[in-house]
């Protein structure tokens, strides 16, 4: 499913245009980034929660010369789904 089909559902489901719905769904990932990029979190119960972690700084191999490099540490965005979503997806 991508953000119009979701944006799809939920405008039928209730009664708002597909511009309005896409709307707000285009707001929610924005809120959602704006909190991470901030340091925050977001927590949203019974679904899960979006945090940032950073990695360290590693190194790696380059596999053309075999010289070692060095990663620079990076941000990323990651999720942990709620009890009830993972109860949902296990068989």
């Amino acid at each position: 499913m991508n953000a119009n089909e979701l944006a799809a559902k939920l405008a039928a489901a209730h009664g708002l245009t597909k511009a309005q719905a896409k709307s707000i769904v285009e707001d929610l990932l924005r809120e959602i980034v704006a909190a991470a990029s901030s340091g925050g979190q977001v927590s949203l119960p019974g679904f899960g929660r979006f945090k940032v972690k950073e990695t360290g700084r590693a190194e790696g191999l380059n596999l053309v010369t075999g010289e070692i490099i060095h990663v620079a540490p990076t941000r990323k965005l990651t999720f942990a789904p709620a009890k009830a979503v993972r109860d949902a997806l296990s068989p």
